[in-house]
């Protein structure tokens, strides 16, 4: 399951980020790669530990925390603090496929976070770059990704994807995986479809009885399905 949030971060929010960035020293992207990864990971990151990512990170989060559609396709049980890295047009960066780790470890607390969904945040209007996009390969196809600044899309950590190569100008960009409360993706679609057509209920027909007995039915699900 794939999910477009537009707007989680305000243009002011991006404008900030994006200045903030500009100060910032950037290291090379394999500092965070697995294994597999490395072989194929061609870019620039904000190293965890430096004030400028960790101002960034937090902003993020507080953005997530706010976000409704982020909550409702998820289920976040625990995220991990967001990264930032960095496609240049020199040398033409990209990410060749991959599957991302399973676990991660949040180095500050040595707590683990199990991937089920992967995130990228975008900070660089599509016609700043050329090349760059997202592609997500899925049981339903291979989807390319390429958003407005400030726009995210949410996939499953379980997905083989990569990221093709710049060749003009910089793609900038937010990633971080989530544990969900339902690690499975076909349940956690379908609560996010329940949800979805909830609130379209609610709109078209304020107090219609069906809205709780489906909102009952909703929680009664995640109570069932949620980990422990």
């Amino acid at each position: 399951m794939l999910v477009h949030i537009p707007e989680v971060l305000t243009p002011d929010e991006v404008r900030y980020c994006r200045d903030v960035m500009r100060r910032a020293d950037w290291a090379d992207g394999r500092i965070t790669a697995g294994h597999q990864s490395a072989q194929v990971k061609r870019n620039l990151q904000l190293p965890e530990h430096t004030p400028e990512a960790r101002e960034l990170s937090g902003l993020v989060s507080a953005a997530l925390n706010r976000n409704p559609l982020f909550m409702s396709a998820v289920l976040p049980k625990k995220v991990f603090p967001p990264l930032f890295n960095r496609y240049d047009a020199e040398g033409e960066m990209n990410f060749g496929s991959h599957v991302d780790n399973a676990i991660r470890t949040i180095a500050a607390t040595g707590e683990r976070v199990r991937t089920d969904v992967s995130s990228t945040l975008f900070f660089a209007s599509p016609d700043e770059y050329d090349g760059g996009e997202l592609v997500v390969e899925d049981t339903y196809g291979t989807h390319s990704v390429k958003l407005p600044a400030g726009d995210m899309i949410v996939y499953p950590g379980t997905s083989l994807h990569h990221v093709t190569p710049v060749t003009r100008g910089s793609r900038v960009a937010s990633f971080f995986w989530t544990e969900s409360m339902i690690g499975d993706v076909t349940k956690r679609s379908m609560m996010f479809d329940l949800d979805m057509s909830i609130i379209r209920l609610n709109a078209d027909h304020p107090e219609h009885p069906s809205v709780v007995s489906l909102t009952s039915l909703y929680h009664n699900l995640l109570r069932q399905w949620a980990a422990t």
